[in-house]
């Protein structure tokens, strides 16, 4: 879904933040264990008590792991957050998508010059002048349906079981005008990896969902990672919530997952670095599509939430105090994730919390990207 963060809590503070961390600020690489795991449970609970209901953090530098949790999974029964609770992982779900069509790529399935046109005939006006590659960097120019309001008006209104198919999300968006021609710039557009979702569906005549469970799921063991096409979700999982009028925000883990190959996967915390872990370490992908994939583009002023972070296909890359991680952030009604890994696939890290960005005081923003760089900047866990 939406990839930054609400306008009245990104900008200032978090360049104020990550510029600070550039200059020297985090946990010193001297520490003891002890000390360093200490002062990331504080910040951890900072993040809670800045607002957050609840919140995870997954800290691993090659074979160690340190696993961290805060606040409440569920804010009603006061049930405290637990490092292996299931959480829709949102838009890090455009990782996956494209690396499945970076491995039909492999196989002489498609081309990434393939036009949209010759695997979806008919679907995407100008489809012939957009190719896969400019769907998986958001360069083709695409209106993107979350911002049209009759998509989210169902939700807002309170009817979280409605759904959206993919289809007819894609003609929602392609009823607005392109925002460019394609290849002249970035903009951020969910509509691409619907589009992307139905390429892959057209190429194996299989469903999207089989061809995760089938090609990344279950060779990685991900035993708690599912593409679900149903509001419920496997419990252990993180109650998500937003704000809907007046405080206090509401549950809304009960929501429909419409973003689809946008943004529906619902995955762990460990599940997500093993499969980032997979990529960068070349596991999945041939190294000449690997290369593809962290081939980025300039995101732009206001495009995201950290300053100089840049797209590849389905994968961004993020400056950090400590050289550039790789990964993916993700925005979904309920929740708020970032993974970072490193080029060789040892340094990680990911940031969970149960709560919509938008619904967020001012005062979080800096407090979370501050402990997300300094966690995955440490030395070890």
């Amino acid at each position: 879904m939406s990839r930054t963060l609400h306008p009245l809590i990104r900008g200032t503070a978090v360049c104020v933040a990550l510029a600070s961390l550039l200059a020297g600020t985090g946990l010193a690489a001297t520490q003891a264990r002890s000390s360093e795991r200490s002062e990331l449970q504080s910040a951890l609970d900072g993040l809670v008590s800045a607002g957050a209901p609840g919140a995870i953090l997954l800290v691993r530098n090659g074979d160690r792991t340190l696993r961290l949790a805060s606040g409440y999974g569920d804010v009603v029964r006061k049930t405290p957050m637990r490092v292996d609770d299931r959480f829709r992982i949102a838009s890090l779900t455009k990782s996956y998508v494209s690396t499945v069509v970076l491995q039909l790529a492999a196989e002489g399935k498609l081309s990434l010059d393939d036009s949209i046109e010759r695997r979806l005939p008919g679907v995407v006006p100008n489809g012939d002048k957009i190719t896969i590659r400019r769907l998986l960097n958001h360069t083709t120019g695409l209106f993107d349906y979350e911002n049209d309001p009759s998509v989210l008006k169902p939700y807002l209104n309170g009817n979280l079981g409605y759904a959206w198919a993919p289809r007819r999300l894609v003609q929602i968006a392609l009823s607005h005008k392109p925002l460019f021609k394609p290849g002249d710039r970035y903009s951020y557009s969910n509509t691409n990896y619907m589009i992307a979702g139905l390429i892959i569906e057209a190429v194996t005549g299989h469903r999207l969902g089989s061809e995760l469970r089938h090609r990344l799921f279950q060779p990685l063991h991900l035993r708690s990672t599912s593409f679900p096409l149903t509001p419920r979700v496997s419990t252990p999982f993180a109650h998500g919530y937003y704000l809907l009028g007046q405080p206090p925000a509401t549950d809304v883990s009960g929501l429909d997952p419409f973003p689809w190959a946008a943004g529906a996967i619902v995955s762990t915390a460990d599940d997500v670095v093993s499969f980032y872990r997979a990529l960068l370490s070349g596991h999945l992908l041939p190294p000449a599509l690997l290369r593809e994939m962290k081939t980025t583009v300039a995101e732009g002023r206001g495009q995201s939430d950290i300053p100089g972070q840049r797209s590849g296909l389905g994968l961004e890359r993020f400056p950090t105090p400590c050289g550039d991680a790789y990964g993916h952030n993700g925005t979904f009604p309920g929740y708020l994730v970032y993974a970072f890994t490193s080029k060789s696939g040892r340094r990680q890290t990911l940031l969970m919390v149960n709560e919509s960005a938008e619904s967020l005081p001012k005062r979080f923003a800096p407090l979370y990207f501050r402990l997300l760089a300094s966690a995955y900047c440490q030395r070890t866990p």
